[in-house]
């Protein structure tokens, strides 16, 4: 078996206490590492850089393209990024798989046949990060849904699928209200699906799917979800399955991937030896299989499974009626470490095959652009005002618009306020102003959109931005508003 480099950062809270447990029953179980090490986190926040990750790192992670990485913390305010997101985003690791499975009955859950994985894009929807300050009152945060981000994290899960054995992929939206967003992610997921026949799939308005995976887990088996849902429901699910702190995850991306636990980094438990290390293990066991050390994964997460299953357990899991032993975090590493060739004998055996490898399914099938027709036929002007009603603000921009086109609507927080707007409706003071040809479908000209911004500047109007609004292949390209 040969050698394989990887990075390793140690992070900060907990992560130092835990990654030194993951890398000695790693080491003790005969995996064939080498590592290199790099500075991550709050010190490099501190030191100046709001990435929180050194340039000089990023050419380790180029280079050995395996990436083991404890939880870090992230300085409060500041402007900080978070740097999870900022890897996940810079390397293309574009899905994150997240197992959570029931250890019954040695660790307590209510649902002892639980065994589920989610699917998360990584990449996009509001982790994009684009965020405005608009006004006094109105912040702003853009969700980005795109087709080829949506069409390789659902076939990302249709082959994973496949590869497991697994019978069902399961797709939550919320395109109830998200029309085009979400809209466009359950869309691809059932174009996507039919090319899957031998996989069951079925979708769930995301709140009701919530629902139904707390209650009934073991209903689900593959979930696929756009990145804030996946983020939310995995840790939701890995609490439900016995606790967060037991869960890994695995962000896979086409040249680069990141193996972590799901929990953060803990800083109240930091320097105490109380932490469980079993998501940044379990995490590290999903890197071996990645890495093709599939034997090595095999035995090390048996022998944590005989570990789990004899009772010898740290204190985020440990139960009077069912633990046998408390111990500290080195303590659960060396257990883990005298129970190497072992088996459990009530929790399923864990078996690993070749077809886990490397677990990037060869090359990303994404559809080109089609030759759509796009047509412009309007803007919206956002408009920062509070000097009067929502007529006031209509009558006065209604007479500003230039030949060729009119001011059809106003509204506020998504709701039309003019004309025929209801008194009850509370309004902010940013508001979407919706100018149109005055022949209702005509295409317009950019030229006329600088036009309408000149007159509102002109008439005394604090523009914030526009949308453009566009029809494709003749279908409506944008939201109506509520009451339009």
């Amino acid at each position: 078996m040969p050698t394989i480099p990887i990075t390793v950062a140690h992070g900060d809270g907990i992560g130092p206490e835990i990654m030194e447990a993951t890398l000695h029953i790693l080491k003790e179980a005969g995996a064939k590492l080498a590592i290199e090490r790099i500075e991550i986190g709050e010190k490099v926040y501190l030191s100046g850089n709001t990435s929180g990750i050194d340039p000089s790192a990023w050419d380790s992670l180029r280079s050995t393209r395996v990436f083991l990485k404890a939880p870090i913390t992230t300085p409060q305010g500041g402007g900080y990024k978070s740097l999870n997101v900022t890897v996940r985003k810079t390397l293309g690791l574009y899905a994150n798989v997240r197992p959570c499975v029931a250890y019954h009955p040695f660790v307590e859950t209510r649902h002892p046949g639980m065994d589920l994985v989610i699917v998360r894009e990584n990449e996009e929807d509001l982790y994009a990060g684009i965020e405005y300050r608009q006004t006094d009152q109105v912040m702003q945060c853009l969700k980005i849904i795109s087709r080829p981000g949506s069409e390789r994290i659902v076939r990302y899960a249709f082959e994973y699928a496949r590869r497991h054995n697994r019978k069902k992929v399961t797709c939550f939206t919320k395109d109830n209200i998200m029309k085009f967003t979400d809209g466009l992610f359950h869309k691809i997921f059932n174009e996507i699906a039919a090319e899957y026949p031998d996989i069951e799939n079925e979708h769930w308005i995301v709140d009701i799917g919530a629902a139904k995976m707390a209650d009934t887990p073991e209903a689900f088996d593959v979930i696929v979800m756009p990145n804030l849902y996946g983020d939310i429901l995995s840790d939701v699910a890995a609490q439900i399955a016995g606790s967060v702190g037991l869960a890994g995850s695995a962000n896979i991306g086409e040249n680069v991937s990141m193996f972590e636990a799901i929990h953060g980094s803990a800083p109240r438990r930091a320097g105490q030896n109380l932490a469980n290390p079993s998501g940044l293990l379990l995490g590290a066991i999903m890197m071996l299989v990645h890495i093709g050390q599939t034997a090595t994964a095999e035995r090390v997460h048996n022998a944590w499974l005989s570990t789990i299953e004899d009772g010898v357990h740290t204190y985020d899991i440990f139960d009077e009626g069912v633990s046998k032993k408390k111990v500290g975090t080195k303590e659960f590493a060396q257990a883990v470490v005298e129970r190497l060739g072992k088996k459990p004998h009530t929790l399923k055996t864990v078996t690993y095959n070749q077809g886990d490898i490397a677990e990037v399914y060869g090359e990303t099938i994404v559809k080109e652009r089609s030759d759509t027709k796009k047509e412009l036929v309007g803007v919206d002007v956002f408009v920062d005002w509070l000097k009067g009603s929502p007529d006031d603000l209509g009558h006065a921009l209604a007479k500003v618009a230039p030949e060729g086109l009119q001011l059809v609507m106003v509204s506020n927080r998504g709701v039309k306020v003019w004309p025929g707007g209801k008194s009850e409706t509370f309004c902010s003071d940013q508001w979407r102003c919706r100018f149109m040809s005055n022949d209702k479908g005509a295409v317009i000209s950019h030229k006329q959109i600088i036009e309408v911004l000149g007159k509102v500047e002109a008439a005394g109007f604090d523009f914030i931005k526009i949308e453009n609004l566009c029809n494709f292949d003749g279908e409506r390209g944008y939201s109506l508003d509520q009451g339009e």
